[in-house]
């Protein structure tokens, strides 16, 4: 349970940024934390759903191409 109040803690934070107009590489070091957290929460509520995986492994290729995620920065992150 608290890895999933860590991920949602996380959410409110990268909304805060995004309203706040933060810049990408701030934004994109949150996502990478949040990825991170959400891995352990997946992890904690065995057995992890396909969809879930499939979700972390598109943001995992996403945040390794931060060119790509700074071209998009115009795009709300969290919609």
């Amino acid at each position: 349970m608290e890895e999933a109040r860590r991920v949602l803690a996380r959410l409110e934070r990268i909304e805060a940024l995004d309203r706040a107009r933060a810049g990408p590489s701030e934004l994109l070091a949150e996502l990478q934390v949040m990825l991170v957290e959400a891995e352990a929460w997946a992890r904690a509520e065995r057995p992890v759903p396909d969809e879930a995986v499939a979700a972390v492994e598109r943001c995992r290729e996403l945040l390794s191409r931060p060119e790509k995620a700074e071209r998009n920065s115009g795009r709300t992150l969290l919609a």
